[in-house]
């Protein structure tokens, strides 16, 4: 099945960022090396003027105000802006950007050839067919695949946060050379042993319950009434017992977080607008003169979506958010 347009920008900008995540420790973009022990910020050594404080070459009053300057204006500046663009348009970090949404989203969708479900803890498997209508594949065989991307993404993952500790081209050459120091193997061990089972077990309940960003970004979301969300359009409630053939939705189907893509905002919290659910609906319905049934709507429109309003009109899509 061909990817939606929406879901191609998407996966585009998913590998970029992934990339940048990789390649960030390397070029000295942002890093924090314990062997000199400081940062680097942007290819510059990045210095909070702690050991020049126990050294004594500075001042109480210099080092606080490096603290401020250096360390929490940039952190807060940081989470300002996270929470300013969540409050607006939602988890857009999360189903864009996050390396590790990426990751749950290819284990689902391996999981989903290997047993029919998205996660071992889902009690039923999801209608065989993609939006499209073509058979989605269903082989036990699969999972010849899961564990193993599985396990190489944890072992990614591990070095990955690694560089961002020690000095990348020490621990890439101790990797090739297989001369990484005792201290290096213990931590791409437990990294890889954790993330492992993280990814085959857990990957859900860390995005909705363990990652702190995640959270964040979903408590500026929900009570922001204006958001954007997924509206959908209640008067047509009908159309959807035609959906994948009359043994499902194809939203629910598709959605990463297994959510209820039809249910109200609070129903939502963990959403990551990720789109899925929207290009699954543009999909069936391509057919359809009355068109989709779900798509991005905000402000007043998303008030009236979250109150169970029946209807979604063409001044709401219009007013929709647009990313």
């Amino acid at each position: 099945m061909s990817k939606p347009r929406l879901q191609r920008y998407r996966v585009m900008a998913q590998v970029g960022f992934f990339v940048l995540f990789t390649l960030t420790p390397i070029f000295d973009f942002l890093r924090y090396d314990l062997t000199e022990k400081h940062a680097y910020f942007l290819t510059f050594q990045w210095h909070l003027g702690i050991d020049d404080l126990i050294a004594g070459r500075v001042d109480g009053q210099t080092a606080a105000v490096n603290l401020v300057l250096f360390l929490f204006l940039p952190l807060l500046g940081t989470a300002a802006l996270l929470i300013a663009v969540a409050w607006k348009w939602g988890r857009l970090y999360c189903g864009w950007l996050c390396p590790h949404f990426s990751v749950v989203e290819t284990i689902n969708r391996l999981m989903l050839f290997a047993t029919g479900k998205h996660s071992l803890w889902e009690k039923h498997q999801t209608p065989p067919w993609e939006p499209d209508g073509t058979p989605t594949p269903r082989d036990p065989r699969y999972w010849l695949l899961v564990v193993p991307v599985a396990i190489g993404f944890a072992f990614a993952w591990a070095v990955v946060g690694l560089t961002y500790l020690m000095p990348p081209f020490q621990v890439y050459h101790g990797i090739i050379n297989f001369s990484l120091t005792r201290g290096e193997m213990i931590f791409i061990s437990a990294a890889t042993t954790v993330l492992t089972l993280e990814f085959l077990f857990a990957r859900h309940l860390f995005c909705r319950y363990g990652c702190a960003v995640g959270i964040f970004q979903s408590f500026a979301w929900i009570i922001n009434k204006k958001a954007m969300v997924v509206g959908f359009e209640r008067k047509r409630l009908t159309d959807c017992a035609s959906c994948l053939n009359g043994h499902g939705s194809a939203c629910d189907a598709v959605c990463p977080m297994r959510l209820k893509p039809r249910n109200v905002k609070r129903w939502m919290f963990a959403c990551t607008q990720c789109g899925q659910c929207i290009s699954a609906c543009e999909t069936v319905n391509r057919d359809n003169p009355d068109g989709q049934l779900l798509r991005w709507v905000s402000n007043d429109a998303a008030k009236r979506n979250e109150a169970g309003f029946s209807a979604l009109s063409q001044n709401d899509e219009d007013a929709g958010g647009k990313i």
